[in-house]
């Protein structure tokens, strides 16, 4: 179980990287509302997280940096990339693909996504406090 308790951890981690990277981006996406043909960045991070979590293979033992790993992802092992919108969805003329109202409403839901992060790493880590305390006695 304790095993379980920090791999949980170590993936609350990782999204909490993937939530601070996708703030940063999403204000330089508002800093850049007139720059023009400035497109549009966001950050992919869900959708590799539930394809390393939908891998129900065995893990392979790598002994050597430069062997192919084998089976499901530790959540360590999880990217977070920064990707460019290139869609031609916008209806200014300077080419820019910002919509303000859009990335307004993502930094919104970004931060109740971050908040609700540390909520369950700060429970998960005052039980580990408690079960520490309490072993003791």
């Amino acid at each position: 179980m304790g095993i379980r308790l920090f791999n949980n951890l170590s993936l609350l981690e990782k999204a909490l990287d993937a939530s601070w990277l996708r703030n940063e981006v999403i204000s330089n996406n508002l800093a850049n509302v007139d720059t023009p043909r400035y497109k549009r960045q966001y950050v992919e991070f869900e959708s590799f997280l539930s394809e390393a979590l939908e891998q129900r293979k065995i893990k392979g033992y790598l002994t050597h940096e430069k062997h192919i790993p084998i089976g499901r992802q530790s959540p360590a092992d999880v990217s977070i990339k920064v990707r460019q919108d290139n869609s031609q969805n916008t209806m200014r003329t300077d080419g820019n693909n910002v919509d303000i109202d859009m990335e307004m409403s993502l930094l919104a839901k970004n931060n109740i996504y971050y908040n609700a992060l540390i909520q369950q790493v700060s429970r998960r880590l005052s039980s580990l406090k408690n079960v520490i305390q309490d072993g003791g006695r």
